[in-house]
């Protein structure tokens, strides 16, 4: 899909103060709050009708809001049962669809847990799962960015150098960076601007300039355990240094989306916004 021009900070979902909590008026009220995106939820169920994307799709498009898509999360590319594999691959080709018919760019899924398996053979076994999947998105003239999102817990898939590699080896796949998933992950041990900037550097030289023009990111508030990802907070509640984080998306020309998972979601969407412009 084309290039995104500039970096676009939203929320995750409809925002929290909007007087009619739905999509259609969710979109139009995201402007009013000097934001520029919104990333549909799908994680529960397809929440869309087919009939009524064509008319988010219109929305979208004459408010100038950028719209991503956060998938089902009811996936696992790891199964060892054939009817979990089948069913995971048709939600995110139905919610892949129905968000591109909405307009979306890109939708963002966690895609597989190791289950204490070894990384390598779970590795392989996803790829070969996403590069049915993207063949048929192709057949389907669906040109969606499928994102397999940074796991917050340690048990799930991926982080960022499998990431990355598997957007080399596959198809119409890039990273969808959890900046706090990774905080997280790393048990709080990634949080400076030299370690961003080392992840953007990696992002560039692997997959290339046009993966930081279209990045798919989320952004929160985070606590962890021993395990990884326990909750998402607010972003002042947390050690994590996101002004190092934005500091590190501007000084590399970042484009695409920084959507909001903080429980505030607005309020901290507004936060990062207004960070990232006084640098």
């Amino acid at each position: 899909m084309s290039l995104v021009s500039t970096l676009n900070f939203g929320t995750a979902g409809i925002p929290l103060s909007a007087p009619k909590r739905d999509t259609i008026n969710g979109i139009p009220f995201i402007k009013t709050l000097n934001l520029d995106s919104l990333e549909l939820e799908f994680v529960r169920s397809v929440n869309i009708t087919e009939e009524k994307a064509p008319l988010i799709k219109q929305i979208a498009k004459q408010h100038n809001v950028l719209l991503t898509c956060h998938g089902q999360y009811f996936i696992n590319l790891n199964s060892s049962d054939e009817k979990v594999l089948r069913e995971s691959a048709q939600r995110i080709l139905l919610a892949a669809q129905r968000a591109h018919e909405c307009g979306a760019w890109s939708i963002c899924y966690h895609l597989a847990y190791y289950s204490g398996q070894n990384p390598s053979l779970v590795y392989e076994k996803v790829k070969q799962q996403l590069n049915t999947i993207t063949k048929q998105l192709k057949d389907n003239n669906n040109p969606i960015w499928l994102r397999p999102e940074t796991g917050g817990k340690i048990n799930q898939f991926a982080d960022i150098d499998d990431l990355i590699k598997i957007s080399q080896d596959v198809e119409q796949v890039l990273p969808c960076i959890d900046w706090a998933h990774h905080y997280a992950r790393t048990l709080g041990k990634t949080n400076s601007y030299p370690q961003f900037a080392e992840i953007l550097t990696k992002i560039e030289t692997k997959l290339g300039k046009h993966a930081l023009q279209n990045m798919h990111m989320h952004l929160e508030g985070i606590e962890f355990t021993d395990k990884g990802e326990k909750n998402h907070i607010n972003a002042r509640d947390c050690p994590l240094k996101y002004q190092e984080i934005l500091k590190a998306l501007k000084e590399f020309n970042v484009k695409g989306a920084l959507t909001c998972e903080s429980p505030n979601i607005e309020s901290d969407a507004i936060l990062y916004k207004k960070t990232y412009e006084k640098i």
